[in-house]
């Protein structure tokens, strides 16, 4: 098969025995791919696998150049407000990189600046890179870097803006709603299904949607993401009652247990769904607090005791459980029973929370005769409808910041910033 001086990245025409031609971008081989095939990234952005013994020639129409955005000194308006937009990193940030095939954390924030100029027009906008990493390795140590940065940004812009990986989105937007406390102006968490650099990328949108939110008469911390699959507007989702319910629509993050709080349009309009809260004058508190010693345990049928037993060999301070419906786990066969090991946890001075997998609905601690024996006997707390990942982020962030497990005990049952709703209406199943 005649090939010249074309590498993965080049711009190609492939022209097949048959006459069909083909161009677009050589794409690296996949590893797992047999050395039989070319793939070529089209135009649209899908990727075809062109077998080599069809190929007759392969022509360089351009070399691989690395772009890179211009960035322009933007002029600031006074007449408008001024937001700080502060990127961690994530798919939001990143792009495909034509010669490994592979996506990376490249863009930082002035990139996004000047590749979507609209931002100019909602807002002053000034932009900080805090960190480049994917949200998957994300954890309590950047929750807290991100709430001293957002905290500190308060107290000069009217509105912040953080930009990060869509996969643990909403355990940040839980920890910040737990760190950033009482505060008086908005602080939106967003990100991207796909890449920036793609036709069907929600970025742009995303972005610009909550910029406006941020420059709003709200107080709080929200999450603002596609509300359809199309680029028709946004919603502005509770910090403590959002979660990723797909791996890779645009619309993946819904709110549970709970209905958005607004529509944010990308022409600029708020359609409030419920009443949020005002912005103040408020300066707030920061309380980034943490205790890592804290763990998230997924029930199943014939889960092994010993898992409980490895936490608390390890002397972990708290678990959350995310129990079947109501909050069952297993009790009554005595090889798989959760109790002996749970009583002996919580005697070592560990705190077990119960919440539900089911996600939608509350557990209760008192319907059947095993809930009462975890809840009365064991003294385990009952979560209400918090999420389990949310769930997770409360237990850790009081741990942190309390030593004393009594009250520990007794706030995790308040609600401290949302998380715990005590009226579902019907409308707020699979919203």
């Amino acid at each position: 098969m005649p090939r010249k001086r074309v590498e993965p990245g080049d711009e190609v025409e492939i022209i097949l025995k048959d006459g069909t031609r083909y161009k677009g971008i050589l794409m690296p081989r996949p590893a797992l791919y047999k050395d039989d095939h070319v793939v070529l990234k089209l135009p649209n952005g899908y990727n075809v696998g062109i077998e080599k013994r069809k190929v007759k020639e392969i022509k360089l129409v351009k070399k691989y150049e690395e772009k890179k955005a211009k960035k322009e000194k933007i002029k600031k308006n006074p007449s408008l407000p001024n937001v700080l937009l502060i990127s961690c990193g994530g798919t939001i940030s990143s792009r495909v990189d034509y010669r490994t095939g592979g996506v990376y954390a490249d863009y930082t924030a002035e990139d996004f600046v000047a590749m979507c100029p609209e931002l100019a027009e909602i807002a002053n906008i000034d932009a900080k890179q805090l960190m480049r990493i994917m949200s998957e390795d994300m954890n309590h140590e950047e929750w807290i870097k991100i709430a001293e940065a957002v905290f500190d940004a308060l107290q000069r812009y009217d509105g912040v803006v953080v930009t990060q990986g869509t996969d643990t989105l909403h355990y940040t937007t839980a920890a910040l709603s737990f760190f950033l406390r009482d505060i008086g102006k908005p602080v939106i968490v967003t990100g991207a299904q796909r890449s920036i650099d793609r036709p069907s990328s929600d970025a742009f949108m995303n972005l610009i949607c909550s910029v406006i939110a941020a420059k709003s008469n709200l107080a709080g911390v929200y999450c603002c993401m596609h509300g359809t699959i199309n680029d028709d507007f946004c919603y502005l989702l509770r910090g403590t009652k959002v979660r990723k319910m797909h791996t890779s629509r645009r619309d993946a993050f819904r709110p549970i247990n709970d209905l958005p709080m607004a529509k944010v349009f990308p022409d600029g309009k708020l359609e409030f769904i419920q009443s949020c809260p005002k912005r103040t004058d408020n300066i707030g508190k920061l309380e980034a607090f943490f205790e890592p010693k804290v763990a998230l345990v997924y029930v199943y049928p014939g889960m092994d005791p010993e898992i409980i037993s490895f936490y608390r060999k390890k002397k972990f301070k708290g678990l959350v459980l995310a129990a079947t419906a109501l909050g069952h786990v297993p009790t009554s066969k005595k090889e798989y029973s959760l109790v002996p090991e749970l009583k002996k946890a919580i005697a070592d001075g560990m705190i077990v929370v119960i919440a539900s997998q089911t996600l939608y609905g509350r557990v209760h601690p008192y319907v059947y005769t095993n809930l009462r024996k975890l809840s009365m006997e064991l003294g385990c707390i009952f979560a209400s409808d918090m999420l389990p990942e949310v769930a997770y982020v409360k237990l850790g962030w009081l741990l942190g910041k309390y030593r004393d497990k009594e009250k520990i005990e007794e706030l995790m049952q308040h609600n401290l910033a949302g998380e715990i709703n005590d009226r579902h209406l019907p409308d707020m199943f699979l919203f």
